[in-house]
């Protein structure tokens, strides 16, 4: 009978289940003309999510119409006909998934709506999904906290809800997960601790809980989790230290612990990881020594430990591990023999054992490391000379062996590495001369030799090194004069020969350096006067000439108006229109002479002015006085009007700015730019706002910036797009001229770029949808605005990136409007190196100036850096007609990106070969043949064609070709 009951209640309840279905699809079909009897319940479901979305998403799935639903992009069915995978991964959906009926899909088996912009909280009835196996919805903005239903989910193999912006605790209910094999919560906002009822979780192979706020120490049971392979809880709060039931876990290949505040030594149990092939622990506050059985299981590939304070020798098990791929030991105290702890390791990519305490010599094996890319030594007390033996190791590009106690000369061997880009070998005790087989070095961009005892002249050869945008020859011997080839030098950001032993007059070529920031010969003997060519040094910011001979007047730039005194100081006789210096004696003579001539035709012509001036006087007057009184009153309302702000924001007033920046101190600077200094501003209300103050002019300055002023409020107050920084108010006076902008988090492209911690972490997906932001936004610029507006100075430095790597165009102050009733000519602007070629030649101004910046921008999210001798090459075999003419076109595409990141996969693999063929279609000489931003726009949102070679195998010379001929 009690069996008999228990049926009969089951059969009841199914029934109300039945009945609470029939009476949702009557509602259904009211609520839709077609209703679920014609298109089926699970694509009503469907369609009446999709009508919830934005416009552009519903337009993105425009083939979910009719009654087969299998037939629709992004779903799979079984053969019955029932949707099993709904896959939607990177379409740009904006929207929630409140209305999305997770009841209907009784057989979905994979879920996955990843890399889009959904937003909102994850609804509990998640876990109706009776049968789901994988679930991803990585990649979103969805918030709130993860709903303790999702625990329900009892049958669940794999979940992956990395890369959004949940906030609030993870919930302990995961412990009912118990089929759960890997679990994905990364790149999230969660919070509180590392729920304990995970450590129950026995299948888990994979728990991701990176890039999220979470704090306390790690679950001292962690140790239950022995089918664990990956555990990544990097870049969180965690603190203490690391438990020792982590030994248990003998099957963990990848343990990730990096950015965290955990401290206290390694326990012993430690050794107990031999099949670890990753072990990252860097950026915490460990002590005592590295595990000495790290690689006793010969699988190691990647262990750093950088910004620690081990100490102690180098493991031992690491001199034969020859699966190494990357080391980074920096920033700790390790001390031994660097060339006894060494070992050869011929798949080793990256070494940095700089900032510790290693001694020796550097071990001439060395050279036989035929993978090595990086070596790092530097700040050690490493002795000895360096070996000849490292010049065959040809794939180095990057070698910073300063800050040591090298001796002897710097070896001509060096110039066999072709693919070196980076070279210190500063501050050591080298001697010699440099070696002119340097010149060789095509893609060397930075050479430090500073702090040494070379001698002899400049070679005058390293004007070859056309790529070159730092070079620092200063503290040295070097005799002569500065050769004038340094002038071919036409990408040359910091030129530094100070403190050295130079005669005779400066070069008039280095006048050509155009791209110049950093200028210092200080300490030398140079002698006679500056070229007039240096007035030429537009991007010049900082210069010391300081303890020479020079005389004369000064270059009329601002970088040496500007200069202090200390930068001109101990010199023959300068002169100019500085405030550290005198005027010139030549003006003054020429204008007293001016006055004495002037004299002489008053004398003359006094009778003839005395007779006007009685018949101009009472006309005067009644000119004078009405416009003397309309200034006054000009006056009063600029002084009233101080600062005008769109949208009438009440807090945004000109005192609340000057408060919030303590009258524009320098302690709230965060950038500084070619007209005006950049400060953050924190205003009471805790809103932030960056606020740009126009540099102090002089006279002959004030105008062209104060149009450049001007022009960038016309430009900003005329448009509003997602992609653009905003302008929120702007102030223009006699005292204060400055603009309020939105403030963009993490700075601009160029620092991120420059930064190896900052580039690895923007990804290849986030480059890529900055180069879909920066598109969107110039396309939009072009054509949907009343007049197209040419920004005339896309460069690295003008795009911006939020806390999300969103991207914005900034700096506005160059840009121009084409109007159809003008010549549209202007003189020249925007960055060397970005700057189409014909605008050396010609003052017309186009769009398609903009694009060919934007090919330059795309490349060098692409390669990491500046594509500046890539695109030389491209010029010339366009040219040549031969596309093989050159070196470049026969490297492989996967060795000219950057390598600081993985080798992307399969789609994103696919994307990035695209959007380079878009890149070098951007950049051909013949304005005419570049595509339109918004046929780039387009293309770029649009699903792009097929690879159909495998990407490691695609060479730079088929992107080119594949470009020219199709695009």
């Amino acid at each position: 009978m009690c069996f008999l009951a228990k049926t009969l209640s089951k059969l009841f309840l199914a029934l109300l289940v039945l009945i609470f279905l029939s009476t949702s699809a009557s509602t259904a079909t009211s609520a839709l003309t077609d209703g679920p009897t014609k298109v089926g319940m699970e694509a009503y479901c469907l369609l009446r999510w999709k009508a919830s979305l934005d416009n552009q998403s519903q337009s993105v799935l425009d083939s979910w119409v009719g009654r087969g639903p299998c037939k629709w992009i992004g779903v799979t069915c079984d053969s019955s006909g029932s949707i099993t995978i709904l896959s939607l991964i990177n379409l740009g959906l904006r929207g929630t998934l409140h209305s999305f009926n997770f009841s209907c899909f009784p057989n979905l088996t994979r879920l996955e709506i990843s890399n889009n912009s959904l937003h909102g909280t994850l609804p509990s009835q998640i876990s109706n999904l009776s049968k789901i196996t994988y679930l991803n919805l990585s990649g979103n903005h969805l918030t709130g906290n993860i709903p303790s239903e999702i625990g329900m989910l009892i049958d669940l193999h794999t979940l992956s809800l990395s890369e959004n912006l949940f906030d609030g605790h993870i919930p302990a209910e995961f412990g009912m997960l118990s089929s759960l094999s890997e679990l994905y919560l990364s790149s999230n906002n969660f919070t509180g601790l590392i729920p304990t009822s995970m450590t129950k979780l026995e299948n888990l192979s994979i728990l991701y809980l990176s890039g999220n706020k979470l704090s306390g120490s790690i679950p001292s049971k962690i140790g239950f989790l022995k089918s664990l392979e990956e555990l990544d809880l990097s870049s969180n709060n965690l603190t203490g230290a690391i438990p020792s039931s982590i030994g248990h876990l003998r099957n963990l290949s990848r343990l990730t612990l990096f950015l965290n505040k955990l401290s206290g030594s390694l326990p012993l149990e430690f050794n107990n990881l031999t099949r670890l092939k990753s072990l990252q622990l860097g950026e915490n506050g460990f002590t005592g020594h590295l595990p000495e059985d790290v690689c006793l299981g010969g699988l190691l590939e990647k262990f750093s430990t950088n910004f620690n304070h081990f100490s102690g020798s180098i493991p031992k098990t690491l001199r034969n591990c020859t699966s190494l791929f990357r080391l980074r030991l920096d920033w700790n105290q390790l001390t031994g023999n660097i060339s006894e702890q060494l070992g050869i390791y011929p798949h080793l990519d990256y070494m940095d054992l700089s900032n510790n305490r290693f001694h020796g010599e550097i071990p001439r094996k060395l050279g036989q490391w035929k993978s090595i890319t990086s070596l790092k030594f530097s700040n050690n007390s490493i002795s000895g000379s360096i070996p000849l033996e490292l010049g065959n190791a040809t794939q180095l590009h990057l070698i910073d062996l300063s800050w040591n106690h090298l001796q002897g000369q710097v070896p001509k061997e060096l110039a066999k590495l072709k693919l070196l880009m980076k070279l210190c070998l500063n501050n050591n005790n080298l001697f010699g001369v440099v070696p002119l087989d340097f010149k060789v070095l095509s893609n060397l961009d930075h050479l430090n030799l500073a702090a040494n005892n070379l001698s002899g002249p400049i070679p005058g050869q390293l004007g070859e090194l056309s790529n070159l945008l730092i070079l620092n020859l200063s503290r040295n011997e070097f005799t002569a004069g500065i050769p004038f080839e340094l002038g071919n030098l036409h990408f040359l950001q910091v030129l530094d020969l100070s403190h050295n032993l130079l005669m005779g007059n400066i070069p008039q070529q280095l006048g050509q350096l155009r791209t110049l920031e950093v200028l210092n010969l200080s300490n030398n003997m140079l002698s006679g006067s500056i070229p007039t060519t240096f007035d030429n040094l537009w991007s010049l910011t900082v210069v010391d000439i300081s303890y020479n001979e020079l005389e004369g007047s000064i270059p009329d730039v601002k970088a040496f108006r500007e200069a202090p005194f200390e930068a001109y100081r101990n010199n023959n006789a300068l002169c100019g229109n500085a405030s550290s210096l005198k005027a010139c004696t030549s003006i003054k003579s020429g204008k007293t002479s001016r006055a004495k001539r002037k004299n002489v035709v008053i004398v003359i012509v006094l009778p003839v002015l005395a007779a006007l001036f009685l018949v101009f006087l009472i006309g005067g007057l009644l000119i004078l006085l009405p416009l003397r009184r309309r200034q006054a009153q000009s006056r009063e309302l600029q002084d009233k009007d101080i600062l005008v702000i769109p949208g009438h924001d009440q807090e945004l007033q000109y005192e609340t700015i000057i408060e919030a920046t303590e009258n524009f101190n320098s302690n709230y600077c965060i950038g500084v730019g070619g007209c005006g200094v950049v400060y953050k501003a924190v205003l009471p209300s805790g809103r932030v706002f960056a606020v740009k103050k126009l540099h102090s002019l002089q006279e002959s300055d004030k105008s062209k910036n104060l149009k450049a002023f001007e022009r960038e409020i016309q430009v900003l107050l005329e448009i509003r797009h997602r992609n653009i920084v905003k302008l929120h108010g702007f102030c223009s006076h006699s005292k204060d001229c400055f603009l309020v902008y939105e403030f963009v988090e993490k700075g601009s492209l160029r620092s991120i770029l420059n930064s190896d911690e900052q580039a690895a972490e923007l990804d290849w997906i986030k480059r890529q949808n900055i180069v879909k932001g920066v598109a969107n936004a110039l396309s939009y610029m072009h054509h949907n605005c009343p007049f197209p507006i040419i920004h005339r100075d896309i460069s690295s430095n003008n795009i911006l990136l939020d806390s999300e790597y969103e991207s914005r165009i900034s700096d506005f102050g160059t840009a121009m409007l084409l109007l159809s009733d003008s010549s549209n000519k202007a003189s020249f602007a925007g960055t060397f190196g970005y700057t189409a070629p014909e605008l050396a030649y010609t003052t017309q101004v186009n769009e398609k100036c903009d694009v060919y910046s934007f090919g330059v921008i795309t490349l060098e999210l692409v390669m990491g850096t500046h594509p500046c001798n890539l695109i030389s090459s491209l010029w010339s075999s366009i040219s040549s007609s031969s596309l093989s003419s050159s070196d470049d076109h026969d490297k492989l595409f996967k060795d000219v990106i950057d390598q600081r990141l993985v080798l992307p996969q399969n789609q994103v693999a696919e994307s990035l070969v695209y959007i380079t063929m878009l890149a070098f279609s951007c950049l051909h000489l013949n304005p005419k043949s570049r595509p339109t931003m918004q046929q780039i726009s387009s293309k770029l949102t649009s699903k792009h064609p097929l690879v159909s070679k495998s990407f490691s195998t695609i060479k730079l010379e088929e992107l080119l070709s594949n470009n020219i001929a199709n695009i």
